[in-house]
């Protein structure tokens, strides 16, 4: 798509450290699905983990601040935005991947014992149409590998909503959505508060409840309008740093634990989403309008080939974990390891994963990125 106004560029690498954030956040708890941690012997270590929980509503945040800035640039410079640029822009960038990995992992629990059990056609159905979220929430988790691509399912029920209320009803409708967002996010808490389970919860991978975070994010950038936050470094290290206590708190004393059993009071349960939202917040403001000279260009591309490395970590660590665990211990016991699936089996993990991440943003997703740049507007990361 070509036009004669030529926009300046939108980027902001300080949230692709963000977004890098936010993956490790999630690294670190699922790797206690197959490498526990004795809460009673490790305390802190293993609440730290399992906060990383909250990384994916840090996803959410940034996703929704982000395309909101996009096209609420693209509306005051074009006057209005195209609604069929923005839905090509977005099936680039995230249904290659999707796609490929997901058919992937269904055939190959088809035909081998490696991957998890075989995914029925209902699964394979609701993750086709961007509803697994939904499907989870009713039926619990799905098959091992392909249990994070929920999160992708609410991030494209967001990209049908974003655009067309922008284009009907511009940013005064935004902020209506994102404040009615809101309250249907915390009256589904409610409900989930006042209908306590002792086994699994569906309230973690319910959109309504997770759309507070793109309501959030979408209502900082209409609000921000452009304004840049100016924090001293040390100031910026406590906003972090109070971000981790709110989820910590949110964790702990709030018992928000993703898909854990919800026994929570509605007093308890209102006050640990906000404290999650409240993290999330803090965090942003801790990196955003920081100077350039303070980000590491390589995390900020550990940032940019995070969506490979979200889809990819769980496969990694069952491959490590179980495929390989036996090989992996033997070698861990002939070097004294002796807790080697958090030493050996993580790191390895790790390099895998942002290896393969590596390779597929290289080799697979950029070409669709480049073919997606001929629908871009407001030139941005991609």
């Amino acid at each position: 798509m070509e036009s004669k106004i030529k926009p300046p560029r939108y980027y902001k690498p300080e949230l692709d450290v963000l977004r890098l954030c936010a993956f490790l956040f999630v690294f670190f708890v699922h790797r206690m699905d197959l490498a526990p941690i004795n809460s009673t012997d490790y305390y802190w270590t293993y609440h730290l983990s399992l906060i990383g929980n909250y990384g994916v509503p840090l996803f959410f945040f940034l996703s929704a601040y982000l395309i909101t800035e996009l096209l609420t640039r693209e509306e005051e410079i074009f006057g209005k935005i195209n609604i069929k640029s923005f839905y090509i822009r977005r099936i680039l960038r995230i249904w290659p991947l999707y796609f490929t990995f997901f058919f992937l992992i269904v055939l190959l629990t088809s035909t081998t014992r490696y991957f998890g059990e075989k995914i029925p056609f209902g699964t394979q159905a609701a993750f086709t149409l961007f509803s697994g979220n939904w499907y989870i929430s009713f039926n619990e988790w799905q098959s091992y590998c392909i249990n994070p691509l929920w999160s992708v399912s609410v991030e494209e029920q967001l990209y049908i909503l974003l655009p067309l209320v922008i284009f009907y009803s511009g940013q005064r409708g935004l902020k209506i959505f994102s404040f009615f967002a809101l309250a249907v996010a915390y009256g589904t808490i409610i409900y989930y508060a006042s209908h306590p389970t002792a086994g699994f919860s569906g309230q973690w991978t319910n959109s309504f409840v997770q759309f507070q975070f793109f309501a959030a994010g979408i209502l900082l950038s209409v609000y921000k309008k452009g304004r840049a936050f100016k924090f001293h470094q040390l100031t910026r290290v406590i906003l972090f740093a109070l971000g981790i206590a709110c989820w910590l708190i949110a964790s702990i004393a709030c018992e928000i634990n993703a898909d854990a059993p919800h026994l929570a009071t509605i007093p308890q349960s209102v006050a640990g989403w906000l404290l999650i939202l409240a993290g999330v917040i803090l965090m942003f403001l801790s990196l955003i309008g920081i100077s350039v000279k303070y980000i590491s260009p390589s995390l900020a591309y550990l940032g940019r080939i995070s969506y490979g490395m979200y889809v990819f970590h769980i496969t990694i660590y069952l491959t490590v974990y179980v495929t390989f665990g036996n090989e992996l211990a033997a070698l861990s016991e002939k070097l004294g390891l002796i807790e080697w699936k958090n030493t050996v089996g993580f790191v390895i993990a790790f390099i895998l994963t942002v290896t393969i991440a590596q390779l597929s943003y290289k080799y697979f997703e950029k070409p669709f990125l480049k073919l997606k740049n001929r629908y871009t507007l407001i030139p941005s990361r991609d």
